[in-house]
């Protein structure tokens, strides 16, 4: 039996038209876009709940798109392939994977091309929309449940997504899907309406630190502590490795107290961070949260997951390694 495929539009680059470019209305572009769907596969085309360009992407926006999934799972829907933008296509990808963990079979992708001409009457000469369109839809009923970003050729574990160029086909970078991986998040988390409304004031702020005087890290620290965020993330330098001293430990202190859980990762994209250097015993002291996420994106999705599970600090430090 045809295994129906739910191919849902969220915008981005792969529906502009025009020069520059902007969005085509929904409406008028998943009648184009049904032209050139697969005659030998069962899609169906839907309008996710919300149509914008990704870089203004939040995590209400995602977690929309979540709760819609789930909706369309009640309705027999168990594949999806979501078009979205490229800018924050690995965010997405992350906190869908967190989110809908192996509960369905879900392939993130978008171009760096739109689909049609400017004029937007037929498909341009030049784009990679259909091909990574065609990739995601042949792989969406090939592989495992879980969630992927296709994009050129590539499956990536949704997790571990980078986009690492800007302008170049071959866009994304990650965790191929013909790799095992052990994954953080099997289980899904039905979304519900106060999840959404919590997500809004979702605070997370990543300082990604410099070759500074210490005593510039500790006056940045302090800048911080006057308005704390519900979640600090340090990015370290190599395998996560800071210089500290005791006024960047009472930052640290003062601003988990504050209630913003603070967790060290390393600003390098690949390999996690790596505590077997001296520089590290400083951090059973500040009781820092360790990362092990598969990127900064899931680093973000697991973040948000933990902030709409857990009210305070001491919660997320308890509960980090669990994996749910």
């Amino acid at each position: 039996m045809m295994k129906k495929i739910a191919l849902i539009y969220m915008g981005g680059t792969f529906g502009c038209i025009g020069d520059p470019l902007s969005p085509m209305p929904a409406e008028q572009f998943i009648p184009k876009l049904q032209h050139v769907l697969p005659l030998d596969q069962q899609i169906e085309c839907f309008v996710a709940p919300v149509i914008q360009d990704s870089s203004a992407c939040t995590a209400t926006d995602w977690l929309k798109l979540v709760q819609y999934i789930q909706q369309l799972q009640l309705q027999q829907f168990q594949h999806f392939v979501i078009i979205h933008g490229t800018d924050t296509l690995s965010y997405a990808s992350a906190v869908l994977s967190r989110f809908l963990g192996q509960s369905a079979h879900v392939i993130m992708t978008g171009s760096q091309y739109p689909l049609l001409n400017a004029a937007g009457d037929n498909s341009r000469e030049f784009t990679d929309a259909i091909d990574n369109l065609n990739f995601a839809l042949d792989c969406v009923i090939k592989y495992p449940v879980g969630v992927y970003l296709a994009f050129h050729h590539q499956l990536i574990h949704a997790q571990t997504a980078l986009k690492i160029h800007t302008t170049e086909l071959d866009a994304f970078g990650g965790i191929h899907a013909v790799q095992p991986i052990t994954l953080s998040s099997q289980h899904q988390h039905i979304v519900q309406e106060d999840d959404i409304n919590k997500a809004a004031t979702f605070n997370c702020l990543s300082l990604m630190l410099q070759p500074l005087d210490l005593a510039q890290q500790v006056a940045n620290l302090q800048t911080i502590c006057q308005a704390p965020p519900n979640c600090l993330i340090l990015q370290g330098f190599g395998s996560g490795n800071l210089a500290v001293n005791n006024a960047f430990i009472a930052c640290i202190q003062k601003l988990q107290q504050a209630g913003c859980a603070v967790i060290l990762t390393t600003q390098v994209p690949f390999g996690g961070i790596n505590q077997r250097y001296a520089i590290s015993q400083w951090i059973q002291q500040a009781n820092i949260i360790l990362s092990d996420c598969g990127g900064h994106a899931d680093l973000y999705a697991k973040a948000l997951k933990m902030y709409l599970q857990y009210d305070t600090v001491d919660q997320w430090q308890s509960h980090w390694h669990d994996h749910v």
